[in-house]
């Protein structure tokens, strides 16, 4: 549930970082209602992942006992390096983003929305390093139960990592820039400040002919290192159980759909591709591509998840690259302006849902990621099993139903304000700010400064 908040916060501090620095450079006041709108709700999806973030790290504790004991040289210190240098450093900056309008200068206020836009990615950067360490160990060794580090460079920069940052950093910009596609377009069907939100739009999709098929791309490379490191986990990606064929020649077939059966450790049904497989892992017509029947029985991942999880995110990868592209036809074509959109609704409402696809992707991602891993919590060198806390039956249940009610309701809170801010749209009535001008009333006598602003009335106390 946690993955739900962060990658929005991650993106949507760099847009809005932009968005900023826009009325800064042309001093257009649509760029300052569209920051100050959307930074209502940057401020309600980062509260729900700070809230689901401290819980998750509870449930490290409570849930995987033995590993956290076991991994703490390394992972601890990771979760410590992000809590300091990211997670305190995004706090101390969010609250002059956020409290800071017409009490700093307008330059300052640019560098704490900077800063948040920075110090996200340096959370998400350490979180995956911890993450991506628990796929490819490397730099550590086990001794006596304990992991100890040998080499920090090798254990940070570890092979997954390489790929696997840039690929869920680009998701999370690709997720920001389709939720504002779609807020945008929202408001574009509803008629409400249309020509404010078209702008957003615009740079919304401009930007994603760039960032949706990077993100295509950085998932292909990234599963080339997967078969490299984790081949059993690539085989259960692919519903790939058998190395070569009766005649002995390599299986390299990509299955389309398939039913897989792990007792029997064949697939019941498939519609496959030839050579797809190979193709994709090998970048030949018949490399070998390892299947589950190199792996003993106890080590094998399960499959049916993994497999449709892995489908989905891909699938949902690509059709977001080609609303990027539809948007670009339309802007090619002279056809993004409200009336032509609003005649012709689909694109609008094609954009809406589109919206909500990069977190099903983001989910089913991690599906596949984690649940690929099993049976392992840190890759070859300790199982799920090893690493899990013994309790009770009646612990567990309690722990899991707890953190089920809050994490569902921190969801349905979380949605709740985003329709309430959405619902009320921008704030078109109030003044814009000007940090420069509050700066001088700072150096004013209250004389001067009701001489010189005689609309502000002073609280009584």
């Amino acid at each position: 549930m946690h993955i739900l908040y962060p990658p929005l916060t991650i993106g949507l501090s760099i847009l809005l970082f932009f968005a900023e620095w826009r009325w800064l450079k042309t001093d257009e006041e649509q760029w300052y209602r569209l920051t100050r709108f959307f930074e209502k709700l940057f401020i309600i999806n980062f509260g729900a992942g700070v809230a689901t973030g401290v819980t998750m790290e509870m449930a490290f504790g409570i849930f995987y006992g033995p590993f956290s004991q076991a991994a703490g040289p390394f992972f601890g210190n990771i979760l410590g390096y992000e809590t300091i240098t990211a997670f305190m450093y995004e706090a101390g900056f969010v609250g002059l983003m956020i409290f800071g309008w017409g009490k700093i200068s307008k330059r300052m206020h640019l560098f704490a929305t900077f800063n948040v836009a920075l110090s996200s990615s340096l959370s998400a950067m350490w979180i995956l390093v911890a993450n991506s360490w628990m796929q490819t160990p490397t730099g550590v060794t086990l001794e006596n139960g304990m992991f100890i580090v040998h080499d920090w460079a090798k254990a940070i920069f570890n092979p997954n990592f390489l790929l696997a940052f840039p690929h869920m950093w680009i998701a999370a910009l690709e997720l920001s820039l389709f939720f504002v596609a779609g807020v945008s377009a929202w408001f574009i069907l509803r008629n409400r400040n249309s020509q404010l939100f078209l702008r957003s739009l615009k740079y919304s999709l401009l930007a994603l002919v760039v960032v949706a098929p990077l993100q295509v791309y950085l998932g292909d490379e990234l599963g080339l290192t997967v078969a490299e490191d984790q081949p059993a986990a690539l085989a259960a990606m692919e519903g790939h159980y058998h190395t070569y064929n009766p005649d002995g020649s390599p299986n390299t077939g990509w299955h389309i759909v398939a039913w897989p059966n792990d007792a029997q450790g064949k697939n019941d049904f498939a519609i496959t591709l030839p050579h797809v497989l190979s193709l994709l892992e090998t970048r030949t017509l018949n490399g070998v591509v390892k299947g589950l029947d190199q792996f003993k029985p106890e080590d094998r991942p399960p499959v049916l998840i993994p497999f449709y999880a892995f489908r989905i995110m891909v699938a949902i990868g690509m059709l977001l690259s080609m609303v990027a592209l539809w948007g670009l036809f339309l802007t090619l074509r002279g056809r993004m302006s409200v009336d032509l959109l609003r005649r012709r609704p689909l694109f609008l409402r094609t954009v809406v849902v589109s919206a909500f696809l990069p977190y099903l992707a983001i989910w089913t991602g991690w599906w596949t990621r984690e649940i690929a891993r099993q049976p392992w919590i840190v890759h070859g060198l300790m199982r799920t099993s090893e690493g899990a806390s013994q309790m009770s039956v009646a612990a567990e249940l309690a722990w899991l139903v707890g953190f089920g009610i809050f994490e569902i309701g921190v969801w349905i809170g979380a949605w709740y304000f985003f329709a309430k801010v959405v619902r009320q749209g921008p704030d078109l009535q109030s003044p814009v700010i000007d940090g420069q001008r509050h700066d001088r009333l700072g150096h004013m006598t209250v004389g001067e400064a009701d001489q010189e602003h005689p609309e502000y009335v002073r609280p009584t106390y």
